[in-house]
């Protein structure tokens, strides 16, 4: 390398220029540029032409300069994504499938986070704009207006002009998963509500709400609660788990928002003396990666994450190359997962007698909905219940032996 530079007559610390390598080769820098960029001016540059040319580049180490091949070819190839947080179950999955389309075809991403700062996300749009982006790709964001580029949008919903949105179908999946639970023998369902920060969450609710009515499933005031803020860990469904437990109005199956709120439960479940999905069934949404690994594995709806960034990388690159008519929707199909945290209720009354499980059945006229007591918490503690189930004191115990009276 040290002779090709000597040789090209320049500094060994200054930099390599197109013109350094058109020096070394005794060509034009038009005709070097031609063939390292591999633009239909090279197809009449002789094939051992070709091959100095891209030897003396790997000699001179040469490296060209982005700006300036950006501003003559008036590409960047580069992309905005623009999401909620990075890191989270959902979002991370929507990225892989972005980077990995991406990657494949040459294309380099800006990721931003905006946290549902709608200040920030103005200013990080800017930013990217500023940066050279020829497109944005949004994941789980409310759009407001109509971008200055094309933007394809992840779970948006929104119906902005210029906006693709790639959209899992919330109706078919709101089927899937309450005809799962009605066919287990569930009626006392009750139901999380996504937080107002999230995309899917109104669209999601309303579809939950029709597939409801049509079927004859009574969704019950007191069984709904609303999650709040944009936690994404468990904590997110943990409290408001709790909080249906504290209403003691008892239901035999939770339809969760996502399962991120559905594993938090299943955690607050256990930590209240119930087994999933003896005591109750769990039912998540999204199928994120760790739903599958959790104690028990969780019953949910997949949207497929990977395959939707896939697309939405997919669609923006054709948008951008003039490949892809614009499309205002992208309809994707949704998928049940059944898993260990759904089963058929049962009508057995359990109790304790020197510390053995035994079963009878129960007081006349009532019955308890599967309600096993269980002796392990999420933090490793039991839980001391040990009295008879339906005639003990423990308020968890008459939460469940009135399951049988309300439904």
């Amino acid at each position: 390398m040290k002779s090709a530079k000597k040789k090209a007559g320049r500094d060994s610390n200054s930099p390599v220029t197109l013109r350094s390598v058109a020096d070394l080769v005794g060509l034009t820098p038009s005709t070097v540029s031609a063939v390292l960029n591999n633009s239909s001016a090279s197809h009449s540059v002789p094939p051992h032409t070709k091959k100095r040319i891209l030897a003396a580049a790997r000699a001179l180490d040469y490296r060209p300069n982005f700006f300036a091949r950006s501003l003559r070819v008036k590409r960047t190839n580069m992309i905005g994504v623009i999401l909620e947080e990075i890191g989270d179950a959902y979002g991370s999955l929507v990225i892989s499938g972005i980077e990995r389309y991406l990657r494949e075809q040459g294309v380099f991403f800006l990721t931003v986070a905006h946290r549902h700062d709608k200040k920030l996300l103005s200013t990080y749009s800017a930013v990217l704009r500023e940066r050279g982006v020829e497109g944005f790709l949004t994941v789980d964001t409310l759009l407001t207006q109509e971008p200055t580029l094309p933007t394809v949008a992840v779970a948006g919903h929104r119906k902005i002009k210029g906006v693709t949105n790639v959209l899992l179908d919330h109706r078919h999946a709101a089927e899937l998963a309450l005809t799962h639970l009605a066919e287990l023998g569930h009626e006392r369902i009750a139901f999380m509500k996504g937080s107002k920060v999230s995309a899917d969450s109104e669209d999601r609710w309303n579809a939950i709400c029709e597939v409801a009515a049509k079927m004859g499933i009574r969704m019950r005031p007191e069984l709904i609660v609303e999650l709040k803020g944009d936690d994404p860990t468990p904590n997110l469904g943990y409290p408001f788990a709790r909080q249906l437990l504290e209403r003691k109005q008892p239901f035999s199956a939770l339809f969760a928002y996502n399962d991120i709120s559905a594993i938090g439960s299943i955690c607050a479940f256990q930590e209240a003396g119930l087994r999933v999905p003896d005591d109750i069934s769990v039912m998540g949404f999204d199928d994120i990666q760790n739903a599958a690994y959790i104690t028990p594995a969780l019953t949910t709806i997949r949207q497929p994450l990977i395959k939707m960034g896939e697309i939405a990388a997919r669609t923006l690159l054709g948008r951008i190359n003039g490949n892809v008519k614009y499309v205002p929707e992208i309809a994707v199909e949704p998928e049940l997962v059944v898993r260990k945290s759904t089963a058929a209720p049962m009508t057995e009354v359990p109790r304790r007698v020197n510390g053995r499980r035994e079963v009878d059945a129960g007081s006349p006229g009532q019955t308890c909905n599967r309600s096993r007591i269980s002796r392990t918490s999420c933090s490793g503690v039991a839980p001391a219940f040990t009295t008879r189930a339906c005639s003990g004191s423990s308020s968890v115990a008459s939460w469940l032996c009135n399951i049988g009276s309300f439904m």
